[in-house]
Formats: C-alpha cells, structure tokens, sequence
C-alpha cells in the first residue's frame, strides 16, 4: 500500500518538481524572443546592452528584463562559440539568478549556464565575481566565456596568484571577473590591511556565482585563509621531539579514528616525561602538568598527531624536500597551504624536510564568513542535495535540482562487498580485464595515492595498460581525463576525477584537435579538423557500442557527494555507460562504522572467501553510515562557524572603521576624543571619584602624563590648591594637551598632520588587531576545557572576547595618543643622514642590478655556439666585475683574472 506521502507527491509533486514547473512561463518567452535577437546584427546585441543599462538606472528591475536578457546572452553566445543553449541550461541561469544552487549532471554546460545570470546582474555595474575551484579552470573559463561577454559589450578578467597589482585592479574593476576562492579571500585580506583607497583593489562584493559549490563552501570551509608572517624559529625543538615520538607503544596513547583524535594516556606522559628530561628538553624536576611545560606539551601532541593520524601519500606527499597537503576531497596537492599551530613543521620533521618557521597571523576569515559578505550568492554542483541543510542553514540557500537535457542512461549497480582487501582487488581486476576485453573504457576512483599505485602495479601484472592521475601527475590532470572516454582506455585516478574537463566518450575531441594541428604545423588546420571529427564519430560509436564508460570505484568515501560525482563522470548527455562499487570490510569506512554487524550477517550467510554479497539492503545500509559522518561533520563545521562568527562580527567592525578613516579627510576630531577619553581613564585611575585630595595618587599621574600625553606640566602642585577637583585636573590636563597638539600642527603644517593622524591610526589598528587574533587563539585553544566545570565553552569565549576587544580599544585610544605626543619634526642633521641611507640602498640595489645583469651576460655567452668552461680561449672578454665564465662563482678578477 503506498504511503500518505507518496501519494501526495503523485498528485502534487515534489517541492523541487514545483520549482521546476515555475521557470517554464519564463522560458517559453526567453524562445519566443529568439527570432528577434536572430535578426540583430553584431552591433545589435551590444546596443541591446547599453539600453538594459538605461533601463536599470531608470529604476527597472533584474526580474523584468530577464527574459530579454538570457534571449541576448544566448544569441551571443551562439555566435562566440557555437553553442546554442538548452531550455534546462536556461533554467539553471535563471535558478542561479534567484539566489540558489543549481545542481546540474556532469555533462550539461554549467559553464555556459553561468554567463546568463552573470550577464544580467552585471549589467548593474556593481561587477560579478565567478568562483572557480583553480587557476586553470579561471583562466580556462575567462577565456572561453569571455568570447560571449565580448559579443555583449562586457568586459572579463581573471584574478590569479602573483598578479601585478595595477593588473589586479583592472581586473576587479570589469564587469565579469573570474578568480579562485582562494585569491578573492585572501585579496579580500589584503585590501583591508593597505594603507590608502587607492590601493584597495576590491569594490564590494555584488553577487558571486560559485561553481562546484559543494567543495568550496563545504569542503574547504573548516580551514580558514590565513595570512601570517614568521615567528621565532623552533626548529631544533621540533626534530628533537620528533626523535621520541617513534619510542612511544600502543599502551601509551589513545587513538579515535571516528573523531580523528590523539591523546597521550597516563603511562605515556609518564614515559615521555622521563624522556624528556633525559634528552634535556625538559628541566630536571619539572612535570610535564606544569604551566612552564605549556610550550613542551604543545609540541609533543603536534608530534604525536603528525605521527598517528596524518599518513604519507593519503594527507601529504614529499616533493622537493616539502611537505605538500593533498585535499582529501578532490585528491590535489594544495601549494602553499600549511598547517597551523605547529602542525605542519611536526610533519616536515618526521619527513626530515626542512623546517619552516611557524606563522604569526596577520589577519584571518573562514570562506563561510567571506562568502556571506555578498548581497547575492549562487552555485552550481553536479552533487549539493545531500548537503542542503547545510547550505540553508549557513548560507541561506536553496538547493533547486535541475533535470537533465536528456535522460540519464546509466546502469548504477548494487554494491559488491568481499570479506579482505585482497579478494576485493583480485575481483575488481577481473572486472576490469573483463570491460577491457570488449573495448570499454573503464575510470577506476581510489580514495588515496597509495591505493592507486596498488592497483596500478597489479594491472601491470595483469598486462594491463592504463593512466594513472593522482596528485602526483596534477600537471597532465586535463590531458588524462579528456583521454578517459576513449575505446580501451583504464584510468585510475583519486578523487579529482574529471573535475573541468568532460570525459567524452570517444576522447575529447577538442584535445584531438589540438595535438594533431601541434604535430603538423605546416598543414590546413580546417582540413584536419575534418578528418579528425570523422574519426572521432566512428571512435564514439565504438565505445557506445562497448557499453560506454565503465565507472568503477574501490571504496565508499564518507561523503555521498564524492561518490555521486564520480559515478556522476559516466552517463553524460544521455550517454549509455554503468557504475559500481567494490568494497571491503577492511575499508576504512566500513572498519570504522559497523563492519561487526556485516561481518555477523555474511557469516550467517556461510560467505566464503572470494565472494561478494550484493543486495540494495547493503546499499541502504552503507548510505545510512555516511548520512551519520556527514551529519557529524555538518556539527564540527557548524560549531567552528559559531566560534568564528564572534572573530567575524569584531573583524567587520575593525574593517569598517579602517575604511572610515581611509575615506575620512580629516580625522583630528577622532584624535581629539580618543586623547579625552585617555585623559579621562587616567584621571579616573589616579584621582578615584568620591575619594580625597590625600588619597589621591599625584605622583602616578604625573609620571603618566609624561609617559602618555608628552606633557610637562606641575601636576603635584595642583593637588595642593584648595578647593580643585578632578574635573578642574582634567579640563586643564586637555586644555595644555590640545594646545600642544595645536603647536605641532602648526609645524608639521596642517595637511601633513592630517596625514600623520591618518597612518599613526591606522598602523595602531592593525598592530593591536594582529596582538587580539593571536589572543583569540590562545583562548580559543583553552576554553574547550571549561565544559568540565559545566560551563558552555561558546558563551565562555563569547563573554572573554568581547572583554579582550573592550581592553584592545582602551589600549588602542593609549597607544594612538600616546604615539603622536612623541612625534617631531626632523632635525637638519637627522634628514640628511636619512638622505644618505636611502642613497646608500639605492647604490646597493643598483650594484645587484648591474651583478645580475653581467651574470646574465655570462648565461648568454656560455649558451654561446663553441663556448667551453675548460676553455678560457672560447670565453671572449668577460668584464672585470663579471661571474667567472670557468663558473667557480667568484668574480672574474678574482679568479682566472688574476692570471691575465
């Protein structure tokens, strides 16, 4: 009997269904307007933007030029680049539009789907930021969809690391802007540590269209973008501890590989504590429970997780004497991003790679944080219904679940679950050899580095050829996947799997194209665009015929997501192809969530080694335990996003201020004000209110009027006059206060002081800003404890922070006033020596320039048709100055020339 609600659904449909049904007015008109927008010339369609412009700033809104829009953007992009988009890519545009996230198949354009939107909220001019997962895939994308913006009269550009910053303003200032998570957040930083408007290169945050929604606001949410400079060097520290760590039994820790966490037990602190002193790192006589211990315990715990819970070639790889972190979502090395606290140089230890020094942080914000800032937010995934909780929740977004343009003709089969590892990969060869056999490409998802050159060993035993694309081979990633589709390829890649480049069926055509016309350069490019398309026809119909592209993956990823997008890789537009999944119950997932019960069920059953059990029940089961880790891992981010909201709300005030006064033409009144409020503190502090003249602590306040405001002033005697009071000490304290001020204004001149204020201000800010992030950190360390008195660690942090950003101001007002009391015009003397200094720099520079320059002329001459090192006869006549051609390094008249 069907239940209440699927009858229900039958006769009224989904939510989702409903949201589908709504666009389909608005497209029927986007259609119909298509014989007009057909009839405009090239010139026409940019005309129709400009007077999209002049309606906006007549007050018309986004909503009612839609359909007009979209109708324009896709004739352009008809004539761009030759494609003429679907009524469901229309609908994905038009979702995103709203604010949502569209969830499209891989496969269906989402990056076409991304211009209509673009285009139409662009045309306000506040810009529109287009969110990429990497540089290649902005770069790829500004490129190829700037060709239809251009078609409309919008500007494009790309955001990428290391960019000029003249570049990097005209960049933020087009009309479409396509950058990576990573640049916009940590331009977003910067912006707000420079100096001047004009050096701010960001110009509000509008509307940003993110693709591959669910990695960048899910998966890289938990680690925030911080930027940081070097603190003290702990080196020796690090490796000396890391020498002890390897000594350490299972008797001696904790592990939780559910929670992911490490703890010493009692025989362990024990065992290391007299480890420590005997390798001197710990005093004779003190416990590692002590408070001087602190920084010892610290180091020890980095060390133990470094050893315990972070593996090579699963979390990291060694490359160049570096230690590189690998997303564990999208398998790729992430340059540049280190572990905090301490992490990261416990790792390079135990590699024996060379340390870094640990960061300080500048300034910091989470991506859920930075993101939340835009007035408009959308996405676009091929996998965001499994997490649309989340996404309502923290970002206030709808996930809409777009259908396909063609139906999906995927076989998904039923999980196969074998008893050990190894009759796993013995099944999942034979599987492979089987597809192999009749010609059908196979894509193999592994969850590790390690785990794909298994099973890439053993297909090499199996005389098997095939690709392997793992974070170590991240350069040939386009190349290796637009090959997966072709007949007989096997691919076995981590997660990355496809990410930005279709797996066409056949082989990419495009690439095809590509390598044949860099292979014949002399030949008619048009020419060989036509017999390779003839080709490529043949090649897809092979494979379609072998039955598609095989997806195979080898275990269950905690995340339903990971696994839909790699089944997700096979089945485009339409395409027949099949999935499956092999698993053990020595997979980590299953070893840790509930392989007893499934292990009780097969011996039931009198399994025998070799065999699978396969039933949807299995399914359901496996689907249940990663809803559970992902439900639990929603909790861990919701709870870091708790704790950085209390960061993110003092973080905007201080932006905000910073703003103010880089906006502000004249900031003395704030000056004056903050130097009567230290006024006021410090006559409050030394002249308590409802005490007497005797009580009173006049040699404190002298001695503080001197140190804070600069000022000489008979405070002792005032005390001694009858009848004064501290209203009558204040008045006066600010009356020879202001008039100081007043003199040095008159001789810095009043614009200079202006601009004095105005730096003073701001460097205070930030140095108290970076002294406060650190604060929080330390607390934020600590506070968790606090749960064991029975206190929220939340309302505890809250409560000390909004405490620690109160004493930051006070200290701010202090130091600001007491900065400008100490500032002085120059001496002649005193300028002229700074003159020198800056004549001394600029010789040394000029030195180095000219060095480096003679060096390049020695790199040409030894490239130099019959130059020899050994041959000074070959070397013609090097200058003095210049590095010795024999390549010793030294100068040339220090070396060989000697002899000359």
């Amino acid at each position: 009997m069907l239940g209440i609600k699927t009858v229900a659904r039958k006769i009224f449909g989904t939510h989702n269904d409903r949201k589908v049904k709504a666009t389909r007015p608005l497209i029927e008109k986007i259609n119909a307007l298509e014989p007009e927008f057909e009839a405009l010339d090239d010139a026409g369609l940019i005309e129709k933007t400009e007077s999209f412009k002049q309606r906006i700033a007549n007050g018309e809104s986004l909503d009612s030029l839609l359909p007009e829009a979209f109708a324009n953007c896709r004739e352009a992009a008809r004539r761009a680049l030759g494609l003429r988009a679907f009524d469901v890519q229309l609908m994905g545009g038009i979702f995103l539009h709203q604010g949502n996230i569209a969830e499209m198949k891989t496969g269906e354009g989402k990056t076409l789907v991304a211009t209509f939107p673009a285009y139409l909220n662009a045309l306000t001019g506040k810009g529109v930021h287009i969110v990429t997962v990497n540089d290649y895939l902005a770069k790829r994308d500004s490129e190829w969809m700037g060709k239809v913006y251009g078609a409309l009269g919008l500007t494009t550009s790309v955001i990428y690391p290391q960019q000029p910053e003249a570049e990097k303003k005209a960049a933020y200032a087009a009309d479409v802007t396509y950058a990576t998570n990573n640049e916009l957040g940590f331009d977003y930083l910067r912006d707000n540590m420079k100096s001047s408007l004009a050096e701010m290169n960001q110009r509000g945050h509008h509307f940003a269209i993110v693709d591959e929604v669910d990695s960048i606001l899910i998966d890289e949410a938990r680690t925030p973008l911080i930027i940081s400079g070097p603190a003290q060097d702990r080196s020796d520290l690090y490796v000396a501890i890391d020498k002890l760590i390897p000594m350490l039994t299972e008797e001696h820790f904790t592990l939780d590989e559910k929670t992911k966490n490490v703890t010493l037990t009692d025989e362990g602190n024990e065992f290391l504590e007299g480890a420590l002193t005997e390798a001197g790192i710990l005093p004779e006589g003190q416990s590692l429970y002590e408070p001087e211990s602190t920084t010892i315990v610290h180091h020890v715990n980095q060390g133990l997780r470094a050893h315990k819970l972070f593996l090579k070639d699963r979390d990291y790889i060694v490359r160049d004497n570096q230690v590189m972190l690998i997303d564990e979502f999208t398998g790729r090395m992430m340059a540049g991003r280190r572990l905090s606290e301490g992490l990261h140089q416990a790792i390079e230890a135990k590699e024996g790679c060379e340390i870094q020094p640990e960061n300080v942080t500048l300034a910091q914000v989470t991506f859920q944080n930075y993101f939340r800032l835009y007035e408009k937010l959308a996405g676009m995934t091929g996998t965001a219904a499994t997490e649309a909780e989340e996404f309502a929740e923290i970002y206030g977004l709808g996930v809409v679940e777009v259908p396909t343009n063609l139906p999906i003709a995927r076989i998904d089969q039923d999980d196969a679950v074998y008893r050990s590892q190894k009759d796993k990969f013995e099944a999942i060869i034979e599987a492979i050899k089987k597809a192999h056999e009749k010609k059908q490409p196979v894509l193999v998802g592994t969850t590790s580095i390690e785990k794909s050159e298994i099973l890439s060993e053993l297909l090499t035993k199996a005389g098997v050829q095939h690709n392997v694309l793992n974070a170590r081979q991240h350069e040939r990633e386009a190349e290796i996947v637009a090959d997966a589709g072709k007949l007989g390829a096997v691919t076995i890649a981590t997660n990355m799997a496809g990410r930005g480049t279709d797996i066409k069926l056949g082989g990419n055509v495009d690439f095809k194209i590509m390598k044949a016309i860099a292979a014949e350069p002399d030949a008619d490019p048009e020419e060989i665009r036509k017999r390779i398309e003839a080709d490529h026809a043949a090649d897809e119909q092979a494979v379609k015929e072998a039955g598609g592209l095989f997806v195979l993956a080898t275990e269950r990823h905690e995340s339903r997501r990971i696994d839909n997008q790699l089944r997700g890789r096979s089945g485009r537009q339409g395409d027949p192809g099949r999935s499956a999944f092999f698993l053990s119950l020595e997979d980590d997932l299953m070893r840790i969530f509930g392989s007893e019960r499934l292990e009780k069920v097969l011996s039931g059953l009198g399994m025998k080694d070799g065999e699978a059990i396969i039933h949807p029940w299995v399914n359901k089961s496996l689907e249940r335990a990663q809803a559970k880790v992902e439900g639990r891992n929603f909790d861990i981010r919701k709870q870091l996003l708790k704790f950085d909201d209390v960061m993110n709300e003092q973080r905007k005030v201080i932006f905000k201020q910073r703003l103010d006064i880089m906006k502000a033409d004249d900031l003395s009144e704030i000056i004056h004000d903050m130097r009567g409020e230290v006024i006021d503190d410090l006559v409050d502090r030394f002249m308590p209110p409802k005490t007497y003249a005797d009580q009173w602590d006049m040699e404190g306040l002298d001695a503080e009027v001197r140190e804070q405001l600069g000022l000489d002033l008979p405070v002792r005697d005032w005390a001694q006059e009858e009848g004064v009071d501290d209203e009558q000490i204040t008045e006066r304290l600010e009356k020879a206060a202001d008039e100081m001020m007043a003199k040095k204004t008159a001789q810095f001149g009043a614009e200079s002081m202006r601009s004095i204020e105005k730096q003073i201000l701001l460097q205070t800010i930030d140095s108290k800003w970076r002294e406060h992030l650190l604060r929080l950190e330390h607390l934020r360390s600590v506070v968790g404890f606090r749960g064991y008195a029975q206190r929220d660690p939340l309302n505890e942090y809250k409560n000390e922070a909004f405490h620690l950003f109160e004493t930051m101001l006070d200290s701010l007002r202090h130091d600001v006033t007491k900065r400008l009391a100490q500032i002085r015009p120059m001496t002649e003397d005193e300028q002229q020596a700074m003159l020198q200094e800056i004549e001394r720099q600029r010789a040394t520079m000029a030195a180095a320039t000219e060095l480096e320059k003679t060096g390049q002329i020695v790199q040409e001459a030894s490239t130099a048709e019959g130059f020899d090192e050994n041959d000074p006869s070959t070397w013609g006549n090097p200058g003095r100055n210049q590095p010795c051609p024999c390549g010793s390094g030294k100068k040339f008249k220090h070396c060989h020339g000697r002899f000359a």
